[in-house]
This record gives structure tokens, C-alpha cells and sequence, in this order.
């Protein structure tokens, strides 16, 4: 039987970093499992995502459900003949055209025949859309006047099915061939062909890496390259690496500096802030000990990438001088000192106050340990 490609494209804005590895999954595994289910079989299926996209591109899928044999029982052979008439009437047969088989202790009539498939462009649409359905989205949102319901607002949707587009309309938008490229580098549609010229198009003249894993070894390959031009070694959190590569559609790490005066400050609450608030990788000497420096991954490939280097530094020297606050305030006062706080806590009805939990839990390591 006759296969062709199929590409489904689902244009949104920006979906949640966090989320976005899991709804993809989870939306390539929603559609192949539907495709199983109508008996469209095909040789592989491959998950795109960006900030912007969900999409999945299916290679060889068959253009229509396979013929398929089926029996249907009717009356038993002892039924009357005007019963056994309506039967093969509802057939489209006349009663010489049924078979007659035995079935359990009794023999039954039976119509037998071949059932053509469905083509999968009637199917399709409703497969895509019951993937969505399932998607992984504790809270949904709408926009505009719409009712239509998604984790973000849709603009666009691509559906092919080797050079033709499969009509239908799902979450609002009718389907299209039309895709969009990067948001600041190539704010425009690009037409799509078939869907093999997905990846290739997006790349270039799209600037868009669609594929996450591709861009995801991207952001690893530049950031230990970053390091390495500054002879330092980055640390890598393969959380925080999930996260960047979920943020960006055409990475470009860059190196910035903070001062080092912040250094005086435990490490941990530096690279916290610096993780957590900034999506910064951090580096590191030989030793291990912290070096005043990070790298950051923008989304744009800057003609002066010192304007966004400056501007990196100056969003991050407000949130490491708020740690160096609150450690300098925490070392004015010595742990020991702080204990007396602990009277107006109630450690637990009938227990007492968390005061005397910790006055027992001192004696307790006194005793054993002398």
C-alpha cells in the first residue's frame, strides 16, 4: 500500500520551560498511539519542540487504513425465513450469498466480506486532536474571545501529509503548510513543501534548531567551549541544560563577569542565585573553588554581543549583593544566640516549645557523645 510522509506542527507562545520535554513526549506518544489504533502503520516517528512549537514528523505512514475481512453473524439456520431475508437485506446480499457455520451447539448464519480503510486524512485530524486532549497541562488558559483551551495561545498549524495539506481545524486554526520561523532573526512564514523539508527550512532560512536533543549538545558544546577560552571548567546541571535548551530556538552562550568581592560569599548561595534566578552555567578552577565568572545562553546571535554581556552583569550584580546582604546580616548574630527565639515556637502540644526540644537534644549528645 501506498506511504507517505506525515508532519503535524502546532505553533504556540513560548510554552513552559519546565514542561516543554514532557509535552512533546507525551504528544508524539499521544499521536502514535492513535495511529496504532486506526491501523496506520508506519516505519518511525520523530518529536520536535521549541519554546515556540510542538511537532511531529511520522516517515512512511500508510495514505489509508488497510482492507480488512470481517464476519457477521446473523439469525440461526432454524430462524424464520423472513428473519434470515432481513439479515441479507441489511447485508446488501441476497440469502444464497450468507454462509452457514457452526457456533457453539446452534448454527447461525454468517456474511462474510472485505471492509475497505478509511483514508488517514479523515482520520488524522481527530488522532492530533485527541493527543492534545491527553497533553500533561494542569491548568489550561484561553485568550481572546475564544473558548479554545491550551497551556499557551496557538497562531499557527501545519498538517502534510507528503505534498498535501490535511484539511481539518483543531484548537481553532484551520490547517496549513505555512510554518514561522525565529521570532527576532526570521519573523516570517515559511512554506513547507513535504514534510521533509521541516528541519532543513527552520534551520536555514528559519534560524530555529527544531530538533532539542540537536540543540540541546549545541548549548553543552559552546558553554565548554565558552569555559575553555577562559581556561576554567563549567559546571553542567543537566536540569539547568533541559531548561536552556527549552528557552531557546537558536542558542549562543556567552561569558559575563561579576565582581569578586562576591566571592566572599559561600559558593552554594551564589550558584543558587545564579541558577535558579538567572539560568546561568557557573565556572569553576582546576580546585573547584568558584571563579567570577558564568555563562549565559541567548536566543539571538547579537551583531554586538557586549550589549547583552553588559546587560547579563548588570541584572545579576543586584541579586549576588542581595545574598552578600543577608549572609553579612546572618553573621552578625551568632547561631547560639539565636536559640532564645526558639521559646515563642511551639514544637508540639504537650511537648513544649522547640526551645526545650533543643535544650534535651543537647543533653541527649552530651551523654553519648562525652
Amino acid at each position: 500500500m501506498k506511504t507517505r510522509d506525515f508532519l503535524v506542527e502546532l505553533g504556540t507562545e513560548e510554552l513552559p520551560p519546565t514542561s516543554l520535554l514532557t509535552l512533546a513526549k507525551a504528544f508524539g506518544e499521544g499521536i502514535e498511539k492513535g495511529l496504532q489504533g486506526a491501523g496506520l502503520s508506519y516505519s518511525s516517528a520523530q518529536v520536535y519542540a521549541s519554546p515556540r512549537r510542538l511537532a511531529l514528523l511520522v516517515k512512511d505512514l500508510l495514505v489509508s487504513q488497510p482492507y480488512r475481512e470481517f464476519e457477521k453473524r446473523g439469525p440461526a439456520t432454524q430462524a424464520p425465513t423472513q428473519a434470515v431475508e432481513g439479515f441479507a437485506r441489511s447485508c446488501g446480499v441476497t440469502i444464497d450469498q450468507l454462509t452457514k457455520q457452526q457456533v457453539g451447539k446452534g448454527e447461525y448464519f454468517i456474511y462474510s466480506g472485505i471492509e475497505s480503510g478509511k483514508p488517514a486524512t479523515e482520520l488524522l485530524p481527530d488522532i492530533v486532536q485527541t493527543s492534545l486532549d491527553a497533553l500533561p497541562i494542569p491548568k489550561r488558559m484561553r485568550w481572546g474571545s475564544s473558548r479554545t483551551e491550551f497551556v499557551r495561545p496557538v497562531h499557527w498549524l501545519v498538517m502534510l501529509l507528503g505534498e498535501e495539506v490535511v484539511p481539518g481545524t483543531i484548537l481553532g486554526l484551520k490547517s496549513d503548510r505555512k510554518t514561522r520561523g525565529h521570532r527576532f532573526h526570521y519573523n516570517h512564514t515559511i512554506e513547507l513543501l513535504s514534510p521533509s523539508d521541516y528541519v532543513t527550512k527552520l534551520e536555514n532560512p528559519g534560524k530555529v534548531l527544531v530538533d532539542l536533543k540537536v540543540r540541546r549538545e549545541k548549548i553543552r558544546e559552546q558553554v565548554i567551549a565558552e569555559a575553555a577560552r577562559i581556561n576554567a571548567n563549567v559546571v553542567i546541571d543537566e536540569a539547568l541544560l533541559d531548561e536552556v535548551s527549552a528557552l531557546n530556538e537558536w542558542p549562543v552562550a556567552l561569558t559575563g563577569r561579576f565582581e569578586e568581592r562576591f566571592l566572599e560569599v559561600p559558593a552554594e548561595a551564589l550558584i543558587s542565585s545564579m541558577k535558579a534566578n538567572q539560568k546561568y552555567f557557573h565556572l569553576i578552577d582546576n580546585e573547584g573553588t568558584l571563579l567570577p565568572y558564568f555563562i549565559t545562553v541567548s536566543n539571538i546571535e547579537s551583531l554586538d554581543p557586549s550589549q547583552i554581556i553588559s546587560g547579563n552583569e548588570k541584572v545579576i550584580r543586584p541579586r549576588l549583593a542581595d545574598a552578600a546582604f543577608f549572609f553579612d546580616q546572618d553573621r552578625l548574630c551568632t547561631l547560639e544566640s539565636r536559640t532564645e527565639k526558639l521559646k515563642s515556637i511551639v514544637f508540639q502540644h504537650e511537648l513544649g516549645t522547640c526551645l526545650k526540644r533543643h535544650s534535651a537534644l543537647k543533653h541527649s549528645l552530651r551523654v553519648l557523645l562525652p
